[in-house]
């Protein structure tokens, strides 16, 4: 190996980490608003979210594994959407991935909508809120039964609402 690609290969994994420092990344064609029935303009998206959420939601970024606060949320209760807060997921198909993100493995009826995503040299399987086509994460199919999916999602693109206590 010449000094050259080492030197170029060094530069590739600093690139890497300092992404990884960013806490973010971003996936360049993020699904339009005007697809959807909930639309905001990007002005609107960017006051009513916080900048992680925004860049997950908006521009189908990632978060860091384990740095949800939903990963550990037990409770009963519906995971929505924190760009239009549709519902999305039952608290019931909940299940610990080992992954660092929520994980379930079914959502709720008519909840997502999926694409083809073929970033990071990959094919996957894109996860949107079917009301406001925000990025939500992805699925794969080594989940556990009765679906054999699992849906897993960045925290901050959900909104945890727990189950009253009096049943309502």
């Amino acid at each position: 190996m010449t000094r050259r690609s080492l030197l170029g290969v060094g530069a590739a994994v600093a690139a890497a980490l300092l992404a990884e420092k960013m806490r973010f990344f971003v996936k360049a064609d993020a699904a339009q608003p005007t697809q959807y029935a909930y639309t905001l303009t990007d002005e609107q998206w960017r006051q009513k979210l916080s900048p992680e959420a925004y860049a997950v939601l908006r521009h189908a970024a990632t978060e860091p594994a384990w740095s949800s606060p939903l990963e550990n949320e037990h409770r009963a209760g519906t995971y929505a959407c924190a760009g239009c807060d549709l519902s999305l997921f039952s608290s019931t198909t909940k299940f610990d991935s080992g992954t660092g993100w929520p994980s379930f493995w079914a959502p709720l009826p008519n909840a997502v909508k999926t694409s083809v995503d073929n970033s990071w040299f990959e094919t996957r399987t894109e996860v949107h809120c079917s009301r406001c086509g925000g990025h939500l994460g992805h699925v794969f199919d080594d989940g556990p039964k009765p679906t054999g999916l699992r849906y897993c999602m960045n925290g901050v693109a959900l909104d945890f609402h727990p189950k009253s206590s009096q049943g309502s």
